[in-house]
C-alpha cells in the first residue's frame, strides 16, 4: 500500500515510517527537516523536504504519488514556542493541517491517521484518568492548535467521507527524542545525566505523566489502517508517573550520583495527567508492549551514543 507519512523525519513520525517499511508499505516522506533530521530518514522511504505550509508544494508531491492512506505527524510541538509565536503554530499546526486535508479530499485519499496530543488538549483534568469523552480546555496555544484539527478531520469526513482516527497522544519517550528542546523530559534527563549534568525539575517534581514508549506508539499507529475509523483514541499506558519517580529511575539507570535542580513551575503546563486507555483496548485489540523500566534502558542505551 502506497502511505504517505508527513513529520516522517521526526521523532514519531520516523518510527513510524520504520514500521511501516518492516510491514512492506511504500512509504513517502514529507518533512521540512526545521525539526525533523536527516539521519532518521528511513533510507527505503522516498523522501520529499517539504513544509505543510506550502500547499502549491504538498500539491505536486500528492498527484504524482497518489498515497491511498496518509500519517499526518508533522507539526510544532513545542509548548512554549506556541506561546511566543502562536502565529506560527497556528500556521503549522492549524492552516498546515488543512492544506494536507484539502490535498487528501482532492486526489482521494482513503483515510487520515492523526498524530494528536492529549494532556495539552484536555488542561487541568476535571478527573484521572483521562478518557476521550473529558472535557476539552487547552492551557496553551499548542492544546488548542493541535486540538481544533480534530474538529476539521469530522467536518471532511461528514461532508467529503474522508476517514479519519485521531490519536490523542500521552507523553511519548524513546530514541531520537529531541535532548535539547523544552518538551521531552525523558531525553533531557537521560542526556544530561549521561553528561554529568544537573537536570532541571520545573516545579516540586510531583507531577505526573503517563509515559509511553515510541514504538509503541508506532505499533498503535499502524493498527489504525485498518481500525477504529472515524474514531478518538488516548494512547497511553494507564499508568501515573510523578516527575521525581521518572528521575530516579533514570538516575538508577545511568548510575548518577547527580540530584535535580528545582526551579519554577512553567506557564501552561498541567499538574495530573493518565489516561483511561479503555477504548485503545477496544477499537485496537491493543495495549503497550514496553514497561517504563524496559524502555527507558532502551533510550537510554541510544543516547549513550552521543
Amino acid at each position: 500500500m502506497k502511505i504517505l507519512v508527513t513529520g516522517g523525519a521526526g521523532f514519531i513520525g520516523s518510527h513510524i515510517v520504520d514500521l511501516l517499511i518492516q510491514n512492506n508499505h511504500d512509504v513517502i516522506v514529507v518533512d521540512s527537516l526545521l525539526t525533523g533530521k536527516d539521519s532518521n530518514i528511513n533510507p527505503e522511504s522516498k523522501f520529499y523536504n517539504a513544509d505543510i505550509r506550502n500547499k502549491l508544494d504538498l500539491d505536486k508531491i500528492f498527484i504524482k504519488e497518489n498515497p491511498e492512506i496518509v500519517f499526518h505527524a508533522a507539526a510544532q510541538v513545542d509548548v512554549q514556542k506556541a506561546t511566543k509565536d502562536p502565529y506560527f503554530d497556528a500556521q503549522v499546526n492549524i492552516l498546515g493541517s488543512l492544506n494536507v486535508l484539502e490535498l487528501s479530499k482532492k486526489y482521494n485519499v482513503r483515510k487520515i491517521i492523526y498524530s494528536n496530543s492529549g494532556g495539552a488538549g484536555s488542561g487541568e483534568p476535571q478527573y484521572l484518568p483521562i478518557d476521550e469523552n473529558h472535557p476539552i480546555k487547552p492551557m496553551s496555544h499548542y492544546g488548542a492548535s493541535k486540538h481544533t484539527v480534530e474538529h476539521y478531520l469530522d467536518i471532511y469526513r461528514e461532508l467529503y467521507g474522508l476517514k479519519y482516527t485521531s490519536l490523542r497522544y500521552a507523553n511519548i519517550y524513546g530514541p531520537r527524542q529531541d535532548p535539547y528542546g523544552e518538551g521531552g523530559v525523558v531525553a533531557i534527563f537521560s542526556n544530561k545525566l549521561l553528561h554529568n549534568e544537573q537536570p532541571k525539575i520545573f516545579g516540586d517534581g510531583n507531577q505526573t505523566r503517563d509515559f509511553m514508549y515510541v514504538e509503541d506508539v508506532a505499533e498503535a499507529n499502524l493498527l489504525c489502517i485498518d481500525k477504529a475509523d472515524n474514531n478518538i483514541l488516548n494512547v497511553g499506558t494507564g499508568k501515573e508517573t510523578t516527575i521525581n519517580e521518572l528521575f530516579l529511575k533514570i538516575k538508577e539507570i545511568t548510575n548518577s550520583i547527580l540530584e535535580p535542580i528545582y526551579t519554577d513551575r512553567r506557564l501552561g503546563d498541567i499538574y495530573r495527567s493518565v489516561f483511561n486507555i479503555e477504548k485503545l483496548k477496544k477499537e485496537l485489540d491493543y495495549e503497550p508492549k514496553t514497561s517504563l523500566e524496559e524502555g527507558l534502558r532502551k533510550t537510554i542505551e541510544y543516547f549513550k551514543k552521543f
